[in-house]
């Protein structure tokens, strides 16, 4: 029931999930609201959990979590805590999302901070960059955590093998940095991570390392000014070439290359990020999410269950608290 398409556009990319992913999918919300968006028959490996109440975009996450056991976002995260489902996804209001599913679903033993985990186009591939917005205020070693959390999703769930590490800073050398990020290369430097150093923002779509370690504001920060460069850069790449008579006959195949490029940096192709150290998979959509984008939400915390991301997590993390003691 949450996003600016919702329900009508979350159900169809229920729909075309389940074409795709062997798994069940439950819909969490307003009954009638749902059955209205199916047009016909669910299919069988669709059901819906009724769910009266609805989180609003506006409302503070606090208030979300007051009491309110019968909003779809509330019992989506439940199935989860429970054990009645290995995933949630939700476009809906991002802060009382993650809020309920670090509280109902509760943190990986030893992590201090969950995280968002964003994977971004390189050329290599796919890295990870985290945190993406859940902790705007951060110490040295939650810094750690977030290293230690990507490498995991990077190697597990993206298949990258012994992934590299960077920390994001204001220059290569040791030493560079503000007073965070000094101190968190020292810790960084010192676990069993592949750990490359300082990373720059030049290198975020680079080929330097394969996660890159942030606060929760340079990380958001870093994603709201890249989805806004791609825009503007595709935006005037198209005008230029519909202004000149030497490139408008190649124009049908620039445009198709356009948007081959323009697509690594959609957030529908992705259908959200992964919600890192809650204790299930947790993958926060886009409050714009239609069809395509709840599908791919959908595959991509698939994806994570069949990798068994959280399990990887919960070893590593064990394994990090009987090494400290």
């Amino acid at each position: 029931m949450g996003g600016d398409n919702a329900p009508e556009q979350i159900v169809a990319g229920a729909l075309l999930a389940a074409e795709q992913v062997d798994a069940t999918i439950s819909l969490a919300g307003d009954p009638d609201a749902i059955a209205a968006c199916m047009a016909g028959a669910a299919p069988a490996s669709i059901e819906i959990v009724a769910a009266r109440d609805v989180v609003a975009m506006g409302e503070s996450p606090r208030a979300a979590l007051r009491g309110r056991d019968d909003t779809s976002l509330a019992r989506a995260v439940d199935l989860v805590a429970r054990g009645d489902a290995q995933a949630v996804v939700s476009a809906g209001n991002s802060g009382a999302f993650m809020a309920l599913s670090a509280r109902r679903m509760g943190t990986i033993a030893g992590v201090r901070r969950p995280a968002i985990a964003l994977s971004l186009p390189s050329e290599s591939g796919h890295r990870v960059l985290l945190d993406a917005g859940a902790n705007a205020d951060c110490r040295p070693e939650h810094l750690v955590d977030f290293g230690l959390m990507g490498a995991v999703y990077a190697e597990y769930t993206l298949g990258i093998k012994n992934p590299r590490v960077g920390l994001l800073s204001i220059g290569e050398e040791k030493g560079k940095g503000n007073e965070l990020t000094k101190a968190a290369y020292d810790l960084l430097e010192a676990t069993d991570l592949n750990f490359r150093g300082n990373v720059e923002g030049g290198d975020v779509f680079g080929d330097t390392c394969d996660v890159i370690v942030c606060d929760g504001f340079v990380g958001n920060v870093v994603l709201k000014v890249t989805e806004g460069a791609a825009s503007v850069l595709f935006r005037q790449i198209r005008e230029a070439v519909s202004r000149s008579d030497e490139l408008r006959p190649v124009a049908p195949a620039l445009a198709e290359a356009l948007r081959e490029a323009a697509s690594q940096f959609d957030a529908s192709e992705h259908g959200g990020a992964l919600l890192l150290g809650v204790n299930g998979v947790s993958l926060v959509g886009h409050g714009c999410s239609d069809a395509k984008a709840a599908r791919n939400a959908i595959r991509a915390a698939h994806r994570a269950v069949e990798g068994g991301l959280i399990e990887h997590l919960r070893e590593v993390f064990a394994a990090r608290a009987g090494e400290n003691g």
